[in-house]
């Protein structure tokens, strides 16, 4: 049995691993979402949030030591939580997501990435960002159930953009914690090829890959709380 903390990406919530929960729970483990600050019961002016308030979150979040996955841009404060608590995090694992490159920020990272997807997507106001609703579909859940897409689409929120432009300074703390990339081969949104990249310097057997577009908790709940399983069973056993 392991324990999971489930980190959505930009502009979702807690709300979008309803069906990896329940599935990960069949195969015998724990696991649980939070919204991180900006969005949900979060106070306080969403444009004001900023990496550490991410980082503090999910810290406060662990109230046993746990497999934390983050997926899309939840790379960056998963990480920042293994900088602040690395004794908390058993695992990382990065969902299609951003894996730090020390020094850089999201923005940073995403502008230096093969292909921009989403060049003209962006609407920024007030301190954060949304998606243009017309694209939302077919970049983000193209693979996805209908009721899934319907779900999402009525529920996203304005992201903070502050933690985007906030370089993280990567020191041993977070790069002695376990870290394990799955890569989703139809992805939309982050190009495949850059996940590889972002991969690249993990041990063998820590890289998978999906045949999935940019929302597996959607397209494949149970398949992904298959390969979850199969890392925490890689984590215990110290591989």
């Amino acid at each position: 049995m392991a324990r999971f903390l489930l980190i959505h990406g930009s502009c979702h919530g807690a709300w979008c691993w309803r069906d990896v929960i329940p599935a990960l729970e069949a195969a015998g483990h724990q696991a649980r979402a939070i919204d991180l600050p900006g969005r949900g019961d979060h106070s306080g002016a969403p444009g004001a949030v900023t990496l550490a308030d991410h980082a503090q979150a999910i810290a406060a979040a662990l109230d046993k030591p746990a497999i934390v996955v983050g997926h899309s841009m939840a790379g960056y404060p998963i990480t920042a939580t293994a900088e602040l608590v690395p004794h908390k995090v058993q695992a990382l694992v990065y969902l299609c997501a951003y894996r730090p490159v020390s020094g850089m920020s999201l923005v940073e990272m995403r502008r230096a990435g093969p292909r921009q997807p989403l060049a003209g997507v962006l609407r920024v106001s007030d301190g954060c960002f949304s998606f243009d609703p017309a694209q939302v579909p077919d970049l983000f859940y193209h693979d996805c159930p209908q009721d899934a897409v319907d779900l999402a689409t009525a529920r996203l929120v304005p992201e903070p953009v502050l933690p985007q432009e906030t370089p993280l300074v990567l020191t041993a703390a977070s790069r002695g914690v376990a870290q394990h990339y799955i890569r989703c081969a139809n992805d939309r949104v982050i190009p495949p090829e850059y996940q590889a990249v972002m991969a690249q310097g993990l041990p063998e057997g820590h890289h998978s890959v999906l045949e999935a577009g940019h929302s597996p908790f959607f397209s494949m709940p149970e398949t992904l709380a298959q390969r979850l399983s199969q890392i925490a069973g890689a984590s215990v056993s110290g591989h």
